[in-house]
């Protein structure tokens, strides 16, 4: 959705700056001083006149600087009137693996709050990621991993550590298939609760379309998987306790229990040795294609960009209508704070809520300002106030839990995450790693921002009708650049027209030329579409699909110009023009199927600094050049991005 700044609409009440007020009034001193006229003609700095003059002239200026202010202030003052803030700043979220020591038992506890670090990119204090919830960790490291096709067993062992793709189930997953993983059978394998996670290959390439349907048909996998395990004559089910996978079509956990001591060491060919087995297994397929997997790992949660605080003591009640108090940490996550106050009858729980529009004089709401950490409780009538605490005058409003985090400075790269920080009994805190980047943080609205979203969220209400509602929800959902909803359009019948259907296609926040969507952007985006769709619209989420364009062109330079400095502004300024986030005319991303205008790439290319004529220039899209002088369309919904370009540059030869 394209949008226009709301500064650009904001009228100027008075354009007078220091300049021109000094050049106008010093236009009219003949006209209103005429009997000076003859006299007064040193106009310079040094004449006393043009001092005064000078001084109302700064007077003028600043009077006219605060008066275009106004705009500003009553815009502001309308957007808070609606409710319309600044969205807080959002942690970001990864996986962790932890390995356990040689001389560990064979099961060792990841308490709830364990903390891991990294080094933040600009020096400042490293980033913390916390787990909200325990973890058991087995010792017995997996050692092998083998892919059953049905027929034959595939060692993929190392593409799995590699974090490579692989098919699980061989090239067409197959009932019958089957996954096994085997474990180091060291030591006696324990009867516990075994947590995987399994990252798609989809998680981190293009990732398919997701369906923003009903609650209910989004959980149906596409396979019935069963986990088994070796008992030394045959293989016996596991209980699978949960799935986030879907029959391994997406990236999330798997959480598998196993009986004590009844896994039994055997070897299975081609890999040497002798392993403790698990196996999922496939036990129905209508796989549209056989999934592909990055990499499985026990011993893997999900941690969180956050720190937690306990205890920490705001203040006392006064007892005084509207009264604040701050949090020290921000920017708190939402829902993580819980508040008490001892009105002298014992600590009592206070309810966050949105606003005090229906908070009575005796509800016990409070609200929060997360980016700031203000808590502020209500007036009497609407919100109660906390009564002050003649035995605790100035410590009775506590806040005995809450967390803070989030910014995109929490989105690291695979490796990044490797020391614990603090020692947790049993666990290797030099093998704890991330195996793959973070995600999902994001840093607090700009006003900007808001200003571009608030027209489109009152026309919008809430509600997802129209095209530029998609889009908009859209961009709101997660860190997304651009998105572009498609009416009639379903990705599973391309060409044809479905009534109901609209595919919303998603661009993220990126440096890459190629921006792709996480399949969690996608998740994401999809899950909040969906509370805003009407009951009878079939959503889905996609990413984009790119054409590769290169132009390759021959320049003439200025005799004056650096020819090596041309080509790279030539070069760099084709990379910008068919960037999917900064390219085309406007310089907002390139048009969704937009078609490439010959004769605006030569003018690109042409205005230019130091580019003299260009002799030569072809249009190639997906490696076929077009024919000379001709616009190249794109395919619908397509959008256009390269990664370099062929420039030549050479002076003008002139004969002799």
């Amino acid at each position: 959705m394209t949008t226009v700044p709301l500064d650009d609409d904001i009228p100027v009440l008075d354009d007078h700056t220091y300049d021109s007020i000094i050049a106008e009034m010093t236009s009219r001193i003949g006209r209103y001083t005429p009997e000076w006229k003859p006299v007064w003609t040193d106009y310079n700095d040094s004449d006393p006149g043009i001092t005064m003059l000078q001084v109302f002239a700064w007077l003028g200026e600043m009077l006219a600087y605060r008066m275009n202010q106004v705009p500003d202030l009553l815009y502001l003052k309308f957007l808070q009137l609606l409710g319309v803030e600044l969205r807080p700043a959002e942690p970001a979220q990864v996986q962790i693996t932890f390995p356990l020591l040689a001389s560990a038992g064979t099961l060792a506890t990841v308490p709830q709050g364990t903390q891991v670090i990294a080094e933040a990119a600009s020096g400042g204090p490293p980033l913390v990621f916390e787990a909200d919830h325990a973890l058991v960790c087995l010792k017995a490291a997996p050692r092998a991993v083998l892919a059953y096709d049905g027929h034959s067993y595939a060692d993929v062992t190392a593409a799995d550590a590699a974090a490579l793709p692989y098919r699980p189930f061989g090239p067409t997953a197959t009932t019958g298939a089957a996954l096994l993983i085997g474990f180091d059978a060291t030591d006696p394998f324990p009867g516990t609760e075994i947590t995987f996670y399994a990252w798609t290959a989809a998680a981190s390439a293009s990732g398919s379309p997701v369906s923003c349907g009903l609650a209910p048909t989004a959980t149906f996998a596409p396979a019935t998987v069963r986990w088994q395990y070796w008992d030394g004559y045959d293989w016996s089910p596991a209980t699978l306790l949960k799935d986030d996978t879907l029959a391994f079509t997406r990236s999330g956990e798997i959480i598998v229990k196993t009986p004590d001591n009844a896994l039994v060491a055997t070897s299975i060919a081609p890999v040497p040795g002798s392993f403790y087995w698990l196996r999922a297994l496939v036990d129905t397929s209508a796989y549209q294609q056989p999934p592909a997997l990055l990499a499985i790992r026990p011993n893997t949660m999900t941690l969180t960009q956050m720190e937690t605080v306990y205890a920490e003591v705001l203040g006392g009640s006064t007892g005084r209508r509207d009264q604040a108090f701050t949090l020290t940490q921000t920017p708190v996550l939402a829902g993580s704070l819980t508040l008490t106050v001892d009105q002298g009858e014992g600590e009592q729980g206070w309810t966050e809520v949105d606003d005090f529009y229906s908070s009575g004089p005796d509800s016990l709401h409070y609200v929060l300002n997360r980016t700031t950490g203000e808590v502020r409780f209500g007036d009497g009538i609407h919100g109660a106030i906390p009564v002050a605490n003649a035995s605790n005058p100035s410590a009775n409003v506590v806040a005995t839990h809450y967390r803070y985090g989030g910014g995109t400075s929490g989105n690291v790269p695979a490796g990044a995450l490797h020391a614990l920080r603090s020692a947790v009994p049993g666990i290797d805190d030099a093998r704890v790693l991330n195996v793959q980047p973070s995600y999902g943080g994001q840093d607090e609205e700009t006003l900007d921002s808001a200003k571009q979203r608030a027209p489109a969220s009152i026309r919008s209400r809430c509600r997802a009708v129209t095209t530029d509602d998609f889009e908009l929800f859209a961009t709101e959902a997660a860190d997304i650049a651009r998105a572009k909803a498609m009416p009639l359009t379903h990705p599973d019948f391309p060409g044809a027209q479905i009534p109901g259907v609209v595919t919303v296609v998603v661009v993220p926040r990126s440096d890459s030329r190629k921006p792709v969507p996480g399949q969690a952007t996608l998740r994401t985006v999809c899950a909040f579409l969906n509370e805003r769709r009407l009951l009878t619209a079939e959503v889905y989420v996609a990413p984009p699909t790119y054409q590769q364009v290169s132009i390759t062109v021959s320049v003439v330079a200025d005799d004056t110009a650096d020819l090596a400095q041309v080509q790279r502004d030539v070069d760099a300024g084709l990379l910008t023009y068919f960037d999917p986030q900064t390219g085309g005319e406007a310089g907002t991303g390139w048009p969704f199927g937009g078609t490439i205008a010959f004769s605006r790439v030569f003018h690109r290319v042409l205005s230019v600094a130091g580019v003299s004529a260009v002799e030569q220039l072809t249009i190639t899209v997906d490696g076929v050049d077009a024919p000379p002088c001709r616009d190249v369309p794109l395919t619908a919904g397509a959008l256009a991005y390269s990664t370099r370009h062929q420039v030549s540059v050479a002076y003008e030869v002139t004969s002799s």
